[in-house]
């Protein structure tokens, strides 16, 4: 398949389409023509081409031959400004800049079958985005890929098209999101998966995932090729706070739970229309998932068990309708709260000034008391140093007593001079061993 994207030359007609400028061989195919060869014709006042071939997989990327017969191919890029090229494994797109009027003829295993496509204006045809919507909100948005105001037939073009849609802040100073720049927060593919309902069906399906700033912001939506883009600006947008608010309470009637009540702004929100899905998170990891789907004018409550001290947690998500309305699918911020072990406090208990005097005269009758306690001790350990004073004195009186008897009794031999004889035996022994030594005799 070959795909033209032309843009006219800034002199031509107004009142003629693109369209009309571009000529394939035989007047009679207009938008969508079967090839002739891969042959096609370049009208004499165009100023740009954007010509795609889609080929066989893995297939060496095509050659061009210009109507002298000159031919083009990618290696020469880099060094001819008079064309650029950019190519896959599936197809070559060639952007021609002020390109040679007349019959061109494309070389290579382009699919059979394909036919050539004038790209006269490629727009975007998407839903208008509400004007309010709230940070969190989940939207599905649904494009169309137009060509001078018809939908594009050949799903091998809508592949290689990128949409998207960006948020701009505005920068208004008092609101949140002022500095905030660009965020894309959507992406459209028409692939059959995610939210896209069917795969080739020319319809483009995305998925809006407002986790930005509150404030103004200016949509865009984005057309993408490898070589050229198209944007297109739409109303701007106001994106509010999630309008849900959660709190809690610990329950005082039934012992082991904690409450969790899901309050709705009524400015914005039906009350009666509300459903939820949550996921409540105890300190320990387990998970217990509730749902709420009775509607009607009443408190939503939730109740989580009390398993322990600790971090508990709960994300939602809010199925309303605004009062405009709209039915809308929000995430709620998670909403968290910690529980801690009760702390026990010292009772402090007034007394009288005759308890307080009575407590005085206690603490001092037994200040007194210890104080005589420690004396008696002091006492005690003063009598038993003084018996063992004694009691050693006379130990030594009665050895010297008995020492002085026994000389008398025995003058030749007595203790005495026993003790004596062997105290010198054991001082000439030592002398002999020094004297005998290796080192004595030296």
């Amino acid at each position: 398949m070959i795909v033209i994207i032309a843009a006219k030359a800034q002199d031509a007609p107004t009142d003629r389409s693109i369209v009309d400028k571009i000529i394939p061989i035989g007047n009679e195919y207009q938008n969508s023509i079967t090839l002739l060869n891969n042959r096609f014709r370049i009208d004499d006042d165009i100023e740009k081409v954007t010509l795609v071939f889609f080929r066989e997989f893995g297939a060496q990327p095509i050659v061009l031959v210009r109507p002298d017969g000159s031919k083009l191919y990618l290696d020469n890029d880099a060094v001819d400004d008079s064309y650029r090229w950019f190519e896959t494994d599936t197809y070559d797109m060639i952007e021609l800049t002020e390109p040679m009027p007349g019959p061109w003829q494309a070389l290579g295993n382009i699919l059979e079958g394909s036919k050539v496509m004038v790209i006269a204006d490629l727009t975007l045809n998407a839903e208008p985005i509400p004007k309010v919507v709230f940070s969190g909100e989940t939207i599905k948005q649904t494009a169309v890929l137009l060509n001078a105001n018809e939908e594009i037939n050949f799903r091998e073009f809508r592949d290689i098209v990128v949409l998207s849609i960006d948020f701009t802040s505005t920068n208004i100073p008092d609101l949140e999101n002022f500095g905030l720049g660009t965020k894309t927060v959507a992406r459209f593919k028409d692939n059959g998966m995610g939210f896209d309902e069917s795969a080739g069906d020319g319809i483009f399906t995305g998925e809006f995932n407002l986790e930005i700033a509150n404030g103004e912001w200016q949509p865009i939506f984005n057309i993408r090729t490898p070589l050229f883009s198209r944007e297109l600006m739409t109303d701007k947008v106001m994106v509010l706070a999630t309008p849900m608010t959660i709190s809690h309470v610990e329950d005082l009637t039934e012992e082991g739970f904690h409450r969790i009540f899901v309050e709705t702004d009524n400015e914005y929100i039906v009350p009666s229309s509300v459903l939820l899905e949550a996921a409540l998170r105890g300190p320990e990891g387990e998970v217990e998932r509730v749902s709420i789907t009775e509607m009607g004018d009443y408190q939503r409550e939730l109740k989580v068990i009390n398993s322990g001290y600790g971090i508990y947690s709960v994300d939602m998500t809010v199925f309303a309708q605004t009062l405009s309305g709209r039915d809308i699918v929000l995430k709620v911020p998670q909403y968290s709260f910690r529980t801690e072990p009760p702390v026990i406090e010292e009772v402090v208990v007034e007394l009288t000034p005759e308890e307080i005097l009575a407590q005085q005269k206690a603490a001092e009758e037994a200040a007194r008391l210890a104080e005589l306690a420690a004396k008696e001790q002091a006492q005690k350990e003063l009598i038993i140093m003084v018996l063992a004073i004694n009691g050693a004195l006379l130990f030594i009186g009665v050895i010297v007593i008995l020492l002085i008897f026994d000389r008398r009794r025995r003058p030749g031999n007595h203790l005495l001079k026993k003790m004596g004889g062997l105290l010198g035996k054991i001082s000439f022994k030592k002398k002999t061993s020094a004297v005998d030594s290796p080192t004595g005799n030296a």
